[in-house]
């Protein structure tokens, strides 16, 4: 049994403000630290056997104030490349396209200049594919909330357009299938000390 242990990086700057930030790497806001430390306890008290990490700052740092210990890392767990949306508000990008937004969100359209979800979702996984040849009982990975859902979706067939958004510094955890037992949902978007049904994308 391998569990994989994911835990998208806490509130950033440009969270904050609701801006799309994709591969724009960005740091972690006051409170997204303090988010991540939140966590830490939990994190430790589960005792990860090895973790590995989105190469941007504020998963990097969100990694370290967890207590991640020697963690990989790789630009393959980055968040999808928004494109042309990079930097702009959820707002203003609804108000000039609603459709285009909610394709977006549900994984069946690309901004200009992005990545398809696709993509995005092959890259992810490959790396979790590449971490299963080696085994592990609790895998920590620090990466980004399309990260976590392009995983859900894989693993657990639940589509992007019915995933709220995953919560800053939060833990979801998965087990992978086995021979007598598929994947499963283990737990989704736990906070330690307060939960966020508002998250950002």
């Amino acid at each position: 049994m391998m569990r994989i242990l994911l835990v998208r990086h806490g509130q950033s700057e440009w969270n904050a403000t609701h801006r799309l930030q994709g591969q724009a790497d960005i740091n972690l806001s006051e409170l997204g630290k303090t988010q991540a430390d939140n966590l830490r306890p939990v994190i430790e008290s589960i005792k990860p056997c090895r973790a590995i990490s989105s190469d941007l700052q504020r998963v990097q740092d969100t990694a370290k104030r967890i207590g991640a210990k020697d963690f990989d890392l790789t630009d393959q767990l980055r968040e999808i490349d928004v494109g042309d949306w990079t930097g702009r508000t959820t707002q203003d990008i609804q108000a000039q396209d609603m459709q285009a937004y909610l394709g977006w969100r549900a994984g069946t359209s690309t901004p200009p200049g992005g990545e398809s979800w696709n993509d995005f979702a092959d890259r992810v996984c490959a790396v979790i594919e590449k971490a299963h040849e080696t085994p592990c009982k609790n895998l920590l990975v620090v990466c980004h909330g399309g990260v976590i859902r392009a995983i859900l979706q894989r693993y657990l067939m639940l589509q992007p357009a019915n995933i709220i958004p995953v919560a800053p510094a939060s833990l979801s955890a998965i087990r992978l299938a086995t021979d007598k037992k598929p994947a499963r949902l283990e737990l989704f978007n736990y906070r330690p000390v307060q939960l966020d049904l508002e998250a950002p994308d």
